[in-house]
């Protein structure tokens, strides 16, 4: 709760990343109020016992919604995609208006990249900014494995990571008011 607060404050991009390992964190914890508590909140010394409760409430939260989306076993919350869309048009105003120049540069180094990560992850409908957090997602959980230095997943941090870091600092400079996405448009 803490930690994603945080994160959604300061990172868009580590929010949703969050998130979703959340959501299979929570799946292999098979929506266990004790295992979730056990595993993601008592060993934590950084909660006060009083608030433990509510740390909880909002683990339960999120496994609700998981259930009543029917996501139990695999998918994303619509929350997360729908900051994804958001991000995505803000990708779309960025590739056209005078603002988005320097994240043109860096989008232009991923672009090449696009058509193989969408045959690794295999959807063809989806946009290219829901693409790039799949692929970051995967590599990460490559990177946890400890598969993370090689091949593909190395590639997909090369050129990804740069684009969407850029892409979640705009949209935190553009939610903050620091940018003004049609001055000078």
């Amino acid at each position: 709760m803490d930690i994603a607060k945080t994160k959604r404050r300061e990172n868009i991009a580590e929010y949703i990343l969050y998130l979703w390992q959340l959501e299979d964190l929570l799946r292999a914890l098979q929506f266990s109020p004790e295992a979730i508590h056990s595993t993601l909140i008592a060993p934590r010394k950084d909660i006060a016992e009083e608030q433990k409760p509510i740390f909880l409430m909002w683990y339960l939260d999120i496994a609700t919604l998981l259930r009543q989306e029917g996501k139990e076993e695999k998918g994303h919350l619509e929350h997360t995609l729908h900051l994804i869309q958001e991000l995505h048009d803000l990708h779309l105003q960025l590739m056209k208006l005078p603002v988005g120049a320097h994240y043109r540069t860096t989008y232009a180094r991923l672009e090449p990249e696009l058509p193989r990560l969408r045959e690794l992850v295999g959807n063809p409908g989806m946009s290219d900014t829901e693409l790039c957090f799949r692929a970051l997602y995967a590599a990460m959980l490559y990177r946890i494995k400890g598969e993370g230095g090689k091949g593909a997943v190395a590639d997909t941090l090369e050129f990804v990571s740069p684009a969407i870091a850029e892409l979640a600092a705009m949209h935190g400079k553009v939610e903050r008011g620091e940018i003004d996405l049609f001055r000078n448009a």
